[in-house]
């Protein structure tokens, strides 16, 4: 049973201060319009559909899109800064090494996120459902995931401080090496969880341990009878 997370542990939150771009110019791009490292800045789009396209570097600041659809398109290295994204449509979201700072994405669905060698900071996902996120190898600073659903998270050699998971519901999350730092899952949904062993070191309630009482015996060698 997922719970409010709050800071009597010690436990700090993510430090978020995302707001709605202000005086933003209407644009409604036309196939072809963006090329690989492009910069579109103070646009507010209803639709930005990028799926399949070629587009490394794009840079995207101080936007409102709408509805992004980015299914399959080559993002690598994109750059979005103090946006706000109402709803991200992408089965397959391939945006490696990309950075994201000051970024709300508000709902939509993505079903593998290749974000490997991202850096996050200041990002907040509301309402998502995501099946496979690899954030191997990312850095991952005040970020929220608020009434999410998460199939599997791939946190090897990644870095999180300052993480919260509230009303989120995660059912595994694997990874070594990975570096955890005030990440508070008190407020997930973990009854239905696998497998933990990318969160070593963040914080439960104690409600949520004796749900993962078994989980966690087992992580460690032991055989509970």
């Amino acid at each position: 049973m997922a719970r409010t997370s709050g800071k009597s542990s010690g436990t700090d939150a993510p430090r978020i201060t995302v707001t709605e771009p202000g005086d933003l110019e209407d644009w409604s791009p036309a196939p072809g319009d963006v090329v690989s490292g492009d910069r579109i800045e103070g646009k507010r789009v209803a639709m930005l559909d990028l799926t399949g396209e070629r587009l490394p570097d794009l840079e995207l600041e101080e936007c409102s899109i709408g509805t992004l659809r980015a299914d399959a398109a080559d993002l690598r290295g994109v750059r979005l800064r103090d946006s706000v994204i109402e709803v991200l449509d992408a089965p397959v979201l391939r945006a490696s090494s990309s950075t994201w700072r000051e970024v709300r994405v508000a709902g939509g669905r993505v079903g593998s996120a290749e974000l490997y060698d991202a850096g996050l900071n200041g990002v907040e996902f509301v309402g998502m459902k995501f099946g496979f996120v690899n954030l191997r190898g990312s850095t991952l600073t005040d970020v929220r995931f608020r009434d999410c659903v998460i199939d599997e998270l791939d946190l090897a050699d990644a870095k999180l401080l300052r993480v919260a998971f509230d009303g989120t519901r995660i059912r595994a999350a694997e990874g070594t090496n990975t570096r955890v730092s005030h990440v508070d899952l008190r407020g997930a949904d973990l009854d239905r969880v696998e497998r933990l062993e990318g969160f070593r070191g963040a914080t439960i309630g104690s409600d949520q341990l004796y749900t993962l009482a078994p989980l966690l015996a087992a992580q460690a060698g032991y055989r509970v009878d």
